[in-house]
């Protein structure tokens, strides 16, 4: 087990090396070889082919982009139908709580597909599970929009390509971690993360906006917004064919370390402590901003505001967050203090929550707008720190597990709270029809029990240790002095 706990390369009977990052000009590590080790080289008399040199590629910006870019057409595909859902009900003849399901459907779907994902991420990489995303993708929205076009409008059909949608979104939205960690040195995973990860939301932010103009409420306008959505899905799906499964040369120490089974590194992430710890914040903040995403305008609506309102206020917590995020996620990349920030930021997301209840009653947009602005700010920036830092603290667990297994807890809880709320709404003799009061309670109560969970964080055994970390620095320091890294520009 100290083996598994602490693997390294056997420096015994090594001589003391210079290691270092490159960036590798041509992108593909043809070419560049030679040069680098050309760099590197101490002593006349060490070989060069003893000198480990850790290259980083600009075809990992290729990748990145491609996750970054199916992220936000999932996202936007999920929250095709949630910002124009009493328009979408008149459509199909049915109530604005069947809509919902085509959300809750496609969350739980999710959790269907997780032991695939997991599987493709751990046995192939990030390069299948983006094309397995980029097929259901497809099939999902031509579906769709045939739904749409069928006469009378099949919401079964409808159901039908949402839940292949979602099925996709596993594959996807799990993956950063494992690219980063794939692709990008120690001073760059929490941004590459970030970036990827935080795409997603930023595709519920377009559809949050845009489709209300789209669908312009009239339920006739339906097709027409499926159609334009399936178009640019499509597009979007072609550059997943052309990226790299991996890069030609490992780009640090730690990635260069051998993947265990999952047969070995599942035990030790169920024995683990912090894992549940984290899970467990994760899991239900997550829950509830998919719950609050697709139900926003039912929340809001019943106050007198509009679609377009409750899209605004949407937009505002997406894109709001994704600027905080852009700010923290540099800053902890080089910091490396992952565990203030988390106790920091999920005592502001209660308190938000908290805050929302009164928030519709106000019958005035600055209130939801403020509060889903900092709502954003707070939570945008846990999600990147949250997930790299359990890989930090699970290591040498593999960081697609847990990074599958805190979006599949998310995931399956934004369904059950989006059940859970639909059945507190109010009925037509409430104060206004059709209030959502009482979900906002349930919300905010379940977000302020869980905050003891990231508090005591740091207090257990392992709970502070950074494995990842320490794997590159005894690969860059080895064991007989200290080495000298060099980064290269």
């Amino acid at each position: 087990m100290a083996d598994l706990q602490h693997p390294r390369e056997d420096h015994k009977n090594s001589p003391q090396v210079r290691t270092q990052y490159s960036d590798d000009p041509g992108g593909n590590g043809e070419g560049s070889a030679s040069h680098a080790l050309h760099e590197v080289s101490t002593t006349e008399t060490e070989p060069a082919e003893q000198q480990p040199v850790y290259k980083v590629y600009r075809t990992r910006w290729f990748g990145l982009f491609q996750l970054v870019l199916l992220n936000i057409i999932v996202s936007w595909d999920w929250l095709s139908y949630s910002p124009v859902a009493n328009t979408a009900a008149t459509f199909f003849n049915t109530t604005p709580s069947i809509i919902n399901w085509l959300s809750t459907a496609f969350l739980f779907a999710f959790v269907v597909a997780s032991p695939a994902t997991l599987y493709a991420l751990h046995t192939s990489g990030p390069r299948l599970a983006i094309i397995t995303a980029s097929l259901l993708i497809l099939a999902g929205n031509w579906i769709r929009y045939g739904g749409t076009r069928s006469s009378p409008p099949s919401f079964p059909l409808t159901m039908t390509g949402q839940i292949l949608i979602g099925l996709a979104q596993p594959f996807v939205l799990a993956a950063p971690t494992r690219y980063s960690d794939l692709w990008f040195t120690p001073s760059g995973r929490v941004s590459a993360t970030a970036i990827a990860s935080l795409a997603n939301p930023f595709g519920g932010a377009l559809g949050q906006l845009i489709n209300p103009f789209l669908a312009t409420s009239e339920p006739s306008s339906i097709p027409s917004m499926i159609l334009y959505i399936a178009i640019i899905s499509s597009v979007a799906t072609i550059p997943s064919f052309f990226i790299p499964s991996r890069p030609p040369t490992p780009v640090s120490p730690s990635s260069s370390h051998t993947k265990y089974p999952l047969r070995t590194t599942l035990p030790l992430l169920l024995r683990n402590p912090t894992f549940y710890l984290l899970l467990l914040p994760f899991s239900v903040y997550v829950g509830f901003f998919n719950s609050l995403s697709s139900l926003l305008t039912q929340i809001l609506t019943p106050y007198d505001y509009s679609e377009t309102a409750s899209g605004i206020a949407g937009a505002l917590l997406i894109l709001v967050g994704l600027a905080a995020a852009a700010v923290t996620s540099p800053i902890i990349d080089r910091s490396k203090r992952y565990l203030p920030l988390i106790k920091t930021l999920v005592p502001i997301i209660a308190a938000c929550y908290l805050a929302f209840i009164w928030a519709p009653g106000a019958r005035t947009a600055v209130a939801p707008y403020i509060i889903c602005s900092v709502l954003g700010a707070a939570s945008f920036s846990l999600v990147p720190v949250a997930l790299e830092w359990l890989v930090e603290v699970t290591w040498p667990v593999g960081p697609e597990l847990g990074s599958v297994a805190c979006w599949t807890g998310g995931q399956l809880l934004g369904g059950i709270f989006i059940v859970v709320s639909d059945a507190l709404e109010d009925g037509p003799n409430g104060d206004p029809p059709f209030n959502m009061k009482r979900a906002l309670v349930f919300q905010a109560v379940v977000a302020c029990i869980i905050v003891p969970s990231a508090m005591v964080l740091g207090f257990v055994k392992g709970g502070t240790r950074n494995g990842r970390l320490e794997a590159d620095k005894r690969g860059l320091e080895g064991e007989r002095g200290e080495a000298e890294v060099e980064t290269m520009g």
